[in-house]
């Protein structure tokens, strides 16, 4: 494997590397060695968004789908009658001025 040298590090710098490998209890090398893998190296796909089934489903399950979900979007009125107006309705705020 090939070796990389690094010039014209600063003291700062240095002692917090130091700092970072010593609290993790690992090399310098080490630490340097897996910053450079987990921010260069090769990436793997495991990304937690929906991306991969954007456009994967059928008119049919993209229906199914939209029916499932429907009531969500629906408001149960009888919901909010039952709680008190207090519960959701945000209090003014009231300025008292300064005394001189």
């Amino acid at each position: 494997m090939p070796n990389l040298s690094l010039r014209d590090l600063d003291d700062a710098t240095l002692a917090r590397i130091r700092s970072i490998a010593r609290r993790r209890g690992v090399s310098v090398n080490r630490l340097i060695l897996e910053t450079l893998r987990r921010q260069y190296g090769a990436r793997t796909r495991d990304y937690d968004d929906l991306d991969t089934l954007a456009g994967a489903w059928t008119k049919a399950e993209a229906d199914e789908f939209d029916a499932a979900v429907a009531p969500f979007s629906e408001i149960d009125s009888a919901l909010w009658a039952a709680q008190p107006k207090a519960a959701y309705r945000a209090r003014a705020r009231t300025r008292r001025k300064a005394r001189r």
